[in-house]
């Protein structure tokens, strides 16, 4: 069964059959190969085109643009799933898919027909450039210009810490085509092979091995107009509509990551014996299981009700989301540190994976907005004379 056979609300049964899918493809395509892309830093595209096959390179796109149209509820099961195989590979779809429901929310009739069919199947790949070597978190003081030139826009300035640089086929670029702040930002979509386009060295990087991230460096990129997306001035705006989901993926991730670590931290600790028994018959032991436990359950909550309020368009749907990301991506890496710390020396070895765990899911604490942006979403929101009767209403 493949998950394109599959609309909208899903039934239980139909569900579980996505998930069963999606947990073989896992262990056939990405746990296996995870250690060696991890250390030859593979970018593995036959993988991700046979994800494209199985409905993976467009989760909550429309079926009419050719994707499968989810719910976030369903999305996150599915990226809790991949990650279990390999955190880095399952974040990487999860920026492809941010960059394919932008362009399906978004784009014209025209952009849909040229992009959407090869990146749901993912035999093309996409990128999304907010980020600037000056602009992180700030990300509405953005610099890169794209300035009017007849029925062209001419962009110039760089991105940086692009996933999936120089293997994207379509970027969508946020840059600035006004006055200051979020109300002069436009988005754009500017092709992989556009003359201008330039890309920096990798990044060496603690994790994420198996998705190449650089700078990527606009030199003059001439693009039509109908490369617009959406309308001029409201960039910054689908480009935070577009981060709700990113957040909830990218938990999401985290999740099945630390699952993972803790699996194996649990099989490990019944193997291991120190002072005459098993390390399980320990009680201390059996606290710390029981902590990790409990930490991703209560994280895995939490991103199921933003995600739930993405579907209901909930009106404190970022903050959910936001809450959701800080939480699950602190616990995720959490666990697997401590999943790490249980497994003693052997934990620091490369051979049990899970130190390239913790690496991985080091990022998610950073990316799609640091935790401290997440706490600043939050407490904005609380403050605000509606926040708290609001938090009274989602609980």
């Amino acid at each position: 069964m493949t998950m394109t056979d599959v609309t909208t609300p899903l039934t239980a049964d139909e569900r579980d059959a996505i998930l069963e899918a999606v947990r073989d493809f896992t262990e056939t395509e990405l746990a296996p190969h995870a250690l060696e892309r991890d250390e030859q830093h593979l970018f593995p595209r036959a993988s991700l085109g046979r994800a494209g096959e199985l409905g993976l390179g467009g989760i909550y796109v429309r079926e009419q643009s050719g994707g499968t149209g989810l719910s976030r509820s369903d999305t996150v099961a599915i990226f809790e799933e991949l990650a279990q195989g390999d955190p880095a590979v399952a974040a990487y779809i999860s920026i492809h898919n941010m960059v394919a429901w932008m362009i399906d929310t978004y784009g014209t009739d025209a952009q849909i027909a040229r992009w959407m069919p090869d990146l749901t199947a993912m035999a093309e790949f996409g990128g999304y450039c907010l980020t600037e070597p000056g602009a992180g978190s700030d990300a509405a003081n953005i610099t890169t210009s794209a300035v009017r030139d007849g029925d062209d826009y001419v962009l110039t300035g760089v991105k940086q810490f692009i996933s999936g640089a120089g293997e994207a086929a379509v970027y969508v670029v946020m840059a600035r085509t006004g006055g200051p702040g979020a109300s002069g930002i436009s988005a754009f979509l500017v092709p992989g092979d556009a003359e201008g386009l330039g890309f920096g060295a990798l990044e060496r990087k603690m994790g994420w091995h198996a998705q190449p991230t650089r700078q990527v460096i606009f030199d003059g990129v001439r693009v039509p107009a109908s490369a617009l997306l959406g309308e001029e001035g409201r960039g910054f705006a689908i480009a935070m509509s577009a981060l709700n989901g990113g957040r909830l993926n990218i938990a999401a991730c985290s999740l099945g990551g630390a699952q993972w670590a803790l699996d194996r931290a649990v099989q490990y600790v019944h193997e291991r014996v120190a002072f005459g028994e098993p390390l399980a018959e320990k009680q201390s032991i059996l606290f710390q299981i029981a902590d990790m436990r409990t930490e991703l359950q209560a994280a895995r909550l939490m991103v199921r009700d933003g995600a739930a309020a993405v579907d209901a368009k909930a009106p404190d749907a970022t903050m959910r989301c936001a809450m959701a990301k800080r939480f699950a991506t602190d616990a995720g890496f959490d666990v697997a540190n401590r999943a790490l710390q249980l497994h003693g020396g052997y934990g620091y070895l490369q051979d049990y994976g899970i130190e390239k765990v913790v690496r991985d899911l080091r990022v998610h604490q950073i990316l799609e907005g640091t935790n401290e942006i997440m706490r600043l979403i939050v407490g904005r929101e609380m403050l605000r004379p509606s926040g708290s009767a609001s938090m009274r209403s989602a609980s």
